[in-house]
């Protein structure tokens, strides 16, 4: 018979990974009342109090999403058209618009009082028309549900395999106001989607669902629910909708430990996930590297901080005496661009590459919490080579000198997040040593910023993954809307004759 939890008793070991425990804390008993949840993550043991009202957040939403699913196998694919098309008709309305920028705004004051990074945050015209464009992508794709992918003839009966839609895929998105236009992609294919923003950008996704998606998903007659918004401004809200089985697909977009945490929590719950976890592109410089094409590769990496904005350069020694100027040359161009200064980080033992002046400078960084003054070169410990630089305006990078190809390789495939990385050489037989050794799942020979699936593949992405918790199966790590389905196998029969 199974009993609900009423209560924590501080101290209690709770079981997890098989053999080991975690103690219940005198806080988290403390703060536990009747009705809440208590999650354990299996890789960490981290107990986690999801409280009833979170529970209940996530719960509603996936039960609309869940609803909305089962009623859009009668909805047409015109009718999918219709809808992205009603989406950006609104978003394109003027007086629609000017509601969204107003909660926007509201955020923004919001997140500015507690100290937040706003740098994603704003609703410009840029994201506007980003939003629009992607939009109209989904609607002027070719549907797929139904597609016959192959079939395979037998004497009187055929097998065809045909692709289908999946079911619900949940979204947890960092702080972006944006995010809708990239998460209803997954209604091409007949899917729904329930989405967790941060509570940053709630205000304007709030606004965004009440004055353009719902009104474009009822004109286009899709059934409500189809894009559910849990309406939670905490973590737990998260937690409790990707513990929850009734998920197809878990897709965390973001950096750091909440995204693992999430990925571990959907995975534990048995649901198929796509993390993107620690962004950051790597750039590695041969020996025989072109100059000019070193200098613009790195200056063009630099334009912004995204996921894929140059974190770490590789210097081969034999070219560090002409090569790192050009490359200090460029990071300053890239911050001159932003009217800001650059920060450098560099591994101990590539100091002497530098010069005096850098060494000795202090400027203006510009952090999430204002302007503050540092050391424009600071020392980076080899094994922290990693670190994803979230910058918001001065451009921050890492560089180190490597003794040869081989050895760059190595520091990837140790310290990087195995995301993303482009290597300047001349040698083809060095770019395809390079490839073969490089555990990543995007590789290149120029900018880093092409790792997008929108700019790369013409099409919205719904995540990038990077391969820090392994491979993926069957799939690219650019997840897009029309390639979250399911097979289905169909039989026909046309002599009655047939035995097995």
């Amino acid at each position: 018979m199974a009993l609900a939890l009423e209560r924590l008793i501080a101290g209690t070991p709770i079981p997890y990974a098989g053999n080991r425990v975690s103690l219940v804390s005198a806080e988290l008993a403390a703060r536990f009342q009747p009705g809440d949840h208590l999650l354990v993550e299996q890789t960490s043991g981290e107990l986690l109090l999801i409280p009833v009202a979170d529970q209940q957040a996530a719960a509603v939403a996936i039960e609309r999403a869940q609803l909305a699913f089962k009623a859009m196998s009668a909805v047409s694919d015109a009718d999918i058209s219709r809808f992205f098309d009603l989406f950006a008709l609104r978003l394109e309305s003027a007086e629609t618009w000017a509601l969204i920028e107003a909660a926007n705004l509201a955020d923004i004051e919001k997140a500015k009082a507690r100290g937040r990074s706003t740098t994603r945050l704003f609703a410009n015209e840029a994201m506007r028309r980003d939003m629009i464009a992607g939009l109209r992508a989904w609607r002027d794709a070719a549907p797929t549900r139904g597609k016959v992918l192959s079939c395979v003839e037998h004497d009187g009966w055929k097998v065809e395999q045909v692709m289908a839609p999946l079911g619900i895929v949940a979204f947890v998105f960092e702080g972006r106001p944006n995010v809708f236009a990239d998460a209803a992609g997954v209604l091409r294919t007949g899917n729904t989607a329930v989405l967790r923003i941060g509570s940053d950008a709630l205000g304007t996704a709030q606004a965004i669902v009440s004055h353009a998606l719902n009104p474009a998903l009822s004109e286009a007659g899709l059934p409500v629910g189809a894009v559910s918004l849990v309406e939670s401004v905490n973590h737990a809200a998260g937690w409790a909708m990707f513990a929850d089985r009734r998920l197809s697909l878990a897709v965390a977009r973001g950096s750091g430990r909440a995204v693992s945490q999430l990925g571990s929590i959907a995975q534990q719950a048995g649901t198929d996930v796509s993390l993107h976890g620690t962004g950051g592109a790597w750039l590695i410089a041969n020996h025989d590297a072109d100059a000019e094409r070193f200098s613009s590769v790195v200056r063009n990496s630099l334009d912004r901080k995204v996921c894929n904005t140059l974190n770490v350069c590789l210097i081969h020694r034999d070219r560090a005496a002409q090569l790192v100027p050009l490359f200090l040359a460029a990071l300053q161009e890239a911050g001159a661009a932003r009217g800001q200064a650059c920060k450098l980080h560099v591994v101990e033992g590539s100091e002497s590459y530098l010069p005096a002046d850098w060494l000795s400078a202090s400027v203006e960084v510009y952090r999430a919490e204002g302007y503050r003054t540092e050391k424009q070169v600071e020392p980076l410990p080899e094994n922290q080579l990693g670190r994803e630089w979230e910058w918001e305006e001065t451009p921050e990078v890492s560089l180190k000198i490597v003794d040869d190809l081989d050895h760059g390789f190595g520091l990837f495939n140790s310290y990087s997040p195995q995301f993303t990385v482009s290597l300047i050489s001349e040698s083809a037989q060095a770019h395809a040593h390079f490839y073969e050794q490089v555990n990543a799942p995007f590789v290149g020979n120029g900018i880093t910023r092409w790792v997008d699936g929108q700019y790369a593949l013409n099409k919205p992405e719904l995540g990038l993954s990077n391969w820090e918790n392994g491979r993926l199966f069957a799939r690219s790590a650019i997840l897009s809307g029309d390639g979250v389905f399911t097979v289905r196998s169909r039989m026909t029969q046309t002599d009655l004759g047939v035995k097995r």
